[in-house]
């Protein structure tokens, strides 16, 4: 095996009536060293970005003159190759730092990587291949050390840290959780530690998902037809004809298969096609669907669709692109003190910007959707996603059918994040609509390629900022204009830049506040709802002031935070009266049990002792405020069944996308019932059971339908009650017979709302959150300056979560 062994990506010298039966890995010689090493985003099972293996061997009368040397890499180029330049170089010197700088240029001559080079990250990837040499060179200086040769190059000891990988230990994790009353009962599990009901199926893979639904007669698979052309353009012609021409094809449908008042949708704003009409407005954007008998042919018939666009301008792909063209989707202001006068009182005054870049939600289930057409233009959706009334109403607006024939179950989602809560319709119409048009089910799975260019991810920020404080680190005011990314249409845009503003103040009290908020219109697809929803963008553009201020009075930046943490009673810039303000006592024992002063000390002489190696450490906190400022989204409903042999079916509007949220809710009934687990059982999500459900977001999903539950396991209980009365030594059971025979009715819906006044940008008054949950956390790393590998070395995480009216306190101490 030699450098003629790889052609080409993935592709070898081997024929094909050819089989490679060993390889033979020669142990080394004397004065020969070899080293490897590998570069890439996660520890575990993962490609590398760059790795190399690279050989040195010394004459063996002049031990350190090189007679041979090999430098190869993988990542630099389309297959592993070796820097020829820079191993010729090394052939007849001698090993010292004179060859270091030279060696570097030619490693940069022998992988010239251009911008545009498919993986990204040029620059990062030549600066892997120069620091992956230097660490040869001290590793073999050290070999060639430890075998007692003389007249090798000084090495300082603080540079040796770059020959120690950065290993972390075995993680160690505690969490500790408040001990339930011993009175309380056995079968009461709320406030207990139980695990994920699902858990055991979801570890061994019994979990059933959409795909994993069997086919039925007649299935058919669609897949879209995406533009791939220009980002905006008049859309001049659509030929699917080609597409239709192989055998298995069934359909193509675009605009002209729907009319032109049921081809739109939109979460806040009608503002999407379903199939692009006159215009393409980005890259990805939905063109048309092609049915076929199977998905391979569905697939490959996809992309021979020709689509014909003429470019349009101006196109606007950035927020810069954006403020110039004056594109937006929504504009909101807060303003709090007076900032201009708290600018002259100043000490200090600084402006800058700051970037906080998009993410795409990668959950592990992508989007998918299996459409069933009935009678009567009765259709069932089996979808993953967080609003199944949403999808319910926008399936049932774009097929011409009233919402009672559409229903949408959802048993589970594998992973969401926000990006299952809307974007998921790219799916559901277009399967509906060619299952109700064909009369035959259709399933949609997006392969992973798909999904991550087509259904948006976290809006992008550019925040600028100007800052008025004093030498002793208090900030007197702060004028942000926050500009997210998003994309072409609105859908959660507006709700996303509100809750940036709405939030940015953290856990701190600053005194003068200006926040705008835009959400920019550019020619991407629509970005959408990711976890957090707006809130960490703000969090780290605050965080970061807080940097500059401590970084500028030279003072220590806890202490900066220490001073600005909000109190009991206190404003918010939006009027919000802080009542049960826990952020000091997380504060407080997260600084003592992560014992941050005296691992301060220890970072501080770790780095002064180690050149390439760099320890950080640093506290931080957040204040999450729960609660919807649409007093539409403040409501939920249940069902709760009891049946004659005493088991319980259990239903209500929110779903479960792995955060336990089904496990919660039998938890909660548990209590009500005074039954244990065992007898209570959730099957799905369903549109049929429980109608005009909120969306599951926002972290409020727990409250808004346990609240629900127990409205309507006390209706049950308050039934129940003259049967317990008349025979207290009963069973449950015995209790349930006897109310069946006396003709009492063993099912009932629960429901449950709360209204605060709105809030008002206008008068900047009113509630945009029910409660708010505070926290606390210390972080300490490793990065190696050499390459980026990093270890989280420790964790200490301190939360107070309090839940007013299920009147549990969570409070939750985790060390790793």
């Amino acid at each position: 095996m030699d450098e003629h062994f790889f052609k080409s990506y993935r592709k070898t010298s081997i024929q094909g009536i050819e089989v490679l039966r060993s390889i033979t890995l020669p142990l080394s010689k004397k004065n020969e060293f070899i080293w490897s090493a590998k570069q890439c985003r996660r520890r575990e099972d993962d490609i590398a970005i760059v790795n190399t293996a690279m050989k040195v061997s010394f004459d063996t009368t002049d031990q350190c003159l090189i007679k041979s040397a090999q430098l190869v890499f993988g990542g630099m180029a389309a297959m592993t190759s070796e820097a020829k330049a820079a191993s010729r170089y090394l052939i007849g010197k001698k090993w010292s730092t004179e060859i270091l700088e030279d060696v570097c240029s030619l490693l940069v001559q022998d992988f010239p990587l251009s911008v545009d080079v498919p993986g990204g990250m040029a620059t990062y990837r030549q600066s892997l291949a120069i620091s992956f040499f230097y660490k040869f060179y001290l590793h073999v200086t050290q070999w060639l050390s430890e075998s007692g040769i003389s007249d090798l190059p000084f090495i300082e000891t603080e540079a040796l840290s770059a020959t120690r990988p950065c290993t972390r230990p075995a993680t160690k994790e505690s969490q500790l959780y408040q001990i339930v009353s011993t009175n309380q009962a056995k079968y009461d599990l709320v406030g207990r530690p139980i695990t994920h009901l699902s858990g055991l199926k979801h570890g061994t893979g019994e979990a059933i998902y959409v795909d994993d639904i069997p086919l039925h007669r007649n299935e058919h698979y669609g897949t879209l037809v995406i533009n791939r052309t220009v980002p905006y353009g008049k859309l001049l012609s659509v030929d699917p004809s080609e597409a239709l021409a192989i055998p298995g094809v069934v359909a193509f449908f675009d605009a002209s298969s729907i009319s032109k008042d049921r081809n739109i949708f939109g979460e806040i704003e009608h503002d999407e096609f379903v199939f692009a009409t006159g215009e393409v407005t980005a890259i990805g954007q939905t063109v048309g669907l092609i049915i076929a008998n199977d998905s391979l042919i569905a697939e490959k018939a996809s992309k021979l669709v020709k689509i014909n666009v003429e470019p349009l301008s101006p196109t606007i792909l950035t927020i810069e692109q954006a403020i110039a063209n004056d594109s937006y989707l929504y504009h909101r202001k807060v303003s709090s003190g007076d900032v201009e006068a708290g600018f002259a009182r100043s000490d200090h005054v600084v402006e800058g910007e700051m970037r906080v870049g998009g993410q795409e939600q990668f959950y592990l289930e992508t989007q998918s959707c299996l459409a069933i057409p009935k009678e009567d233009d009765e259709i069932d959706i089996y979808i993953a996603t967080q609003a199944v009334t949403n999808m319910q109403r926008s399936i049932s607006k774009c097929i011409g059918v009233p919402q009672n024939r559409v229903t949408v179950k959802t048993r589970r989602a594998g992973g969401s994040f926000g990006g299952k809560e809307t974007r998921c319709i790219l799916l559901g119409i277009p399967a509906a609509l060619a299952a109700q048009k064909l009369r035959v089910p259709v399933r949609m799975v997006l392969n992973r390629y798909d999904d991550m260019e087509i259904t948006g991810h976290r809006n992008p920020y550019l925040f600028r900022y100007k800052m008025g404080f004093n030498s002793d680190g208090r900030i007197i005011a702060i004028r942000i204009s926050a500009y997210s990314n998003g994309g072409i249409a609105q859908d959660l845009g507006s709700e996303i830049i509100c809750v940036t503003i709405l939030s940015i103040d953290g856990t701190f009290r600053i005194p003068n506040w200006e926040i705008d908020g835009w959400a920019c219109k550019t020619n991407l697809p629509t970005n959408t709802a990711m976890r957090g929803f707006g809130n960490p963008e703000g969090s780290i553009m605050l965080h970061t002031l807080f940097e500059i201020v401590a970084e500028t009075t030279e003072r220590d930046s806890v202490e900066i935070r220490q001073l600005h943490l909000y109190e009991e009673g206190d404003f918010t810039p939006t009027n919000q009266i802080l009542t049960n303000c826990t952020i000091k006592q997380c504060w407080d024992e997260c600084l003592a049990n992560s014992t941050y002063h005296k691992r301060l000390q220890a970072v501080k002489q770790f780095n002064k002792n180690n050149k390439w190696k760099k320890r950080g450490i640093a506290i931080t906190t957040t204040k999450h405020n729960l609660g919807f400022g649409d007093k539409f989204m403040c409501q939920a409903g249940a069902l709760v069944m009891i049946h004659l042999d005493g088991s319980v079916s259990l239903n209500h509007g929110g779903m479960e996308m792995g955060q336990g949220l089904h496990t919660k809710m039998i938890q909660i009934a548990t209590r009500v019932l005074q039954i244990p687990a065992s007898k209570i059982y959730f099957s799905e999500t369903a549109s049929d059971k429980v109608p005009n459900a909120p969306p599951t977001c926002g972290s409020m999903s727990a409250d808004l339908n346990g609240m629900a539950i127990i409205n309507a396991c006390d209706i049950l209980m308050e039934r129940l009650l003259p049967y317990k009365s008349a025979n207290p030594n009963g069973s449950w059971e015995s209790w349930i017979t006897a109310a069946y025979f006396d003709q009492i009715n063993l099912s009932a819906v629960g429901f449950y709302s709360y209204f605060d006044p709105i809030y008002s940008f206008a008068s900047n008054s009113g509630s945009h959150t029910k409660y708010t949950s505070f926290g606390a956390a210390c972080s300490e790393v490793e990065i190696d300056c050499l390459t980026g590998d990093h270890s989280v070395s420790k964790t200490v995480i301190r939360i107070y979560d309090v839940t007013p009216d299920v009147k549990i306190i969570y409070s939750i101490f985790g060390i790793c």
